[in-house]
């Protein structure tokens, strides 16, 4: 599985360690697309490049981290076709696969502590979408989404 991941500088030590946990997988493959250490960004810009690059079709998940995750999910959710879920407890992170096939998590560094991150990251990327009685509420999401992004 080829993952997009993004911080900004408040969520920057998060981002290490969740990339270090994922290098251990053999069976995925990671893109940093910033923040680097030190370096002050607009997280905006960063969750738009993430999120514009799963829209593409070139990786098929993103992880998203700042202060809260909040602020990146709001933006994530801005490019069309992309759902992006804040995820900071076990049941919330499975059912944002599995009932809204969400394809970026976001996290915040000042919200979690590592250990749960990463406990998250793995249920994350663990689920799958079910379909089921969620199968029409996630289609009427993307009606809605095109309703608002037609070219």
């Amino acid at each position: 599985m080829k993952i997009a991941i993004g911080c900004d500088e408040a969520a920057y030590k998060l981002k290490i360690e969740i990339m270090k946990h994922l290098e251990k997988r053999e069976d995925i493959e990671i893109i940093d697309f910033g923040a680097n250490q030190g370096e002050a960004v607009l997280y905006p810009n960063v969750a738009k490049e993430v999120a514009e690059a799963i829209s593409r079709g070139e990786f098929e998940r993103g992880i998203l981290m700042c202060g809260t995750g909040i602020g990146m999910s709001m933006t994530a959710n801005k490019v069309p076709g992309i759902r992006a879920a804040v995820c900071h407890d076990p049941f919330s992170t499975e059912r944002s696969r599995k009932s809204n096939d969400a394809q970026i998590m976001c996290m915040g560094e000042r919200v979690i502590g590592v250990e749960l991150a990463k406990y998250l990251v793995d249920i994350w990327l663990s689920c799958n979408f079910e379909g089921g009685g969620s199968g029409p509420k996630v289609e009427r999401i993307k009606e809605i989404d095109r309703e608002y992004h037609k070219s």
